[in-house]
């Protein structure tokens, strides 16, 4: 399969290319590194074209003779959304129309794009089912649910098959903890690893379905290779998560029992745009696509925790993934506190 991967060089795009590459799949990278990272995707075996999903000309010449898109690029951040609403409607909204329009005008016969259970806002009811009423928070949120609108229509129309991710809160490996917006996972590791403070937006109580890295790309393979006929899955939005929740105060505790280090907690105000609870049912994307969670969250939790301290030149220890045995045992007596 010849496919292209927009935001390749980002932290769910260079999963996705090591995966594809490593199968045997030609992978064209498209990508403008404002956030994504070269070094992700050195020596991976792309092809790479260095540029922007708003540049229209650019677009249309990385499609060129791909069978499936893989549509990762974006600006990925509630808080940056609520700073500069305009740069992620650019990028989300404009930029995703831009990667359909070129599709469509190159035959391409599927395009497999990332959206965000931030479409749900923060609805009281869970778990989260792709028939609820969205009601967005975020001009994030709402550039996500303009990109799916955009998709519905582009199957509806000109008959390119969309397939949209709803990704809830994905984690794992080579996820950046420096940037300003950098997710809740790398932030707390690499505050409690550095004992530096780890900041808390709320009380803690708020939870989340966390979702390994291993189990987005599992599902983005399925949605480009899925045998259901394109009349059902085409033009839908799936919820790609572990189905399960856990607060933050649950995640600090992980984080503190594998590192063997206490966090320096503050507490602050709540943010503008954050939801309380976020939980998905996977019961759709498990009959179209046979999507399972492969990785649970203790166990992605382990390799992540592994790779952190790796990479910072901690040592490691024991177990399987480098982390201490006190860790593991801290770690299983976790799974009574589930939020």
């Amino acid at each position: 399969m010849k496919c292209l991967v927009t935001g390749g060089g980002g932290f769910i795009g260079s999963h996705l290319c090591r995966f594809l590459v490593a199968r045997g799949d030609e992978v064209i990278v498209l990508d403008n590194f404002s956030t994504g990272k070269r070094e992700n995707i050195k020596s991976v075996g792309v092809h790479l074209i260095e540029g922007d999903i708003r540049d229209f000309p650019c677009v249309t010449e990385a499609v060129l003779g791909v069978d499936t898109v893989f549509h990762q690029a974006a600006l990925c951040s509630v808080a940056r959304s609520v700073e500069n609403p305009r740069s992620t409607h650019d990028v989300n909204a404009t930029g995703t129309l831009n990667v359909f329009e070129a599709s469509r005008r190159a035959g391409v016969r599927r395009v497999v794009f990332a959206s965000s259970s931030s479409v749900y806002g923060d609805s009281a009811a869970l778990p989260k089912e792709e028939s609820m009423p969205t009601a967005p928070l975020s001009p994030y949120a709402i550039s996500k649910l303009a990109g799916e609108h955009y998709a519905a229509l582009y199957w509806r129309l000109f008959g390119l098959e969309t397939v949209g991710l709803r990704y809830f809160n994905v984690f794992g490996p080579r996820q950046d903890p420096g940037s300003e917006y950098a997710a809740v996972i790398p932030k707390f590791l690499h505050g409690i690893l550095n004992r530096e403070e780890v900041r808390v937006h709320g009380d803690g109580s708020q939870s989340r379905d966390f979702t390994y890295i291993d189990n987005v790309v599992q599902a983005n393979v399925a949605a480009a290779c899925s045998t259901v006929a394109a009349s059902e899955v085409a033009g839908q939005v799936l919820n790609i998560a572990c189905g399960e929740r856990w607060s933050l105060l649950d995640l600090l505790k992980k984080l503190e029992s594998a590192l063997q280090q206490d966090a320096a907690v503050v507490f602050g105000d709540r943010r503008v745009g954050d939801v309380k609870h976020s939980q998905a049912s996977i019961e759709k994307a498990r009959r179209l696509l046979g999507y399972a969670p492969a990785v649970d969250f203790d166990e992605g939790i382990k390799r992540t925790v592994a790779w952190f301290m790796e990479s910072s030149g901690r040592s490691v220890t024991s177990g399987d993934h480098g982390i201490p045995d006190r860790a593991v045992a801290g770690k299983q007596a976790g799974r009574a506190v589930q939020g």
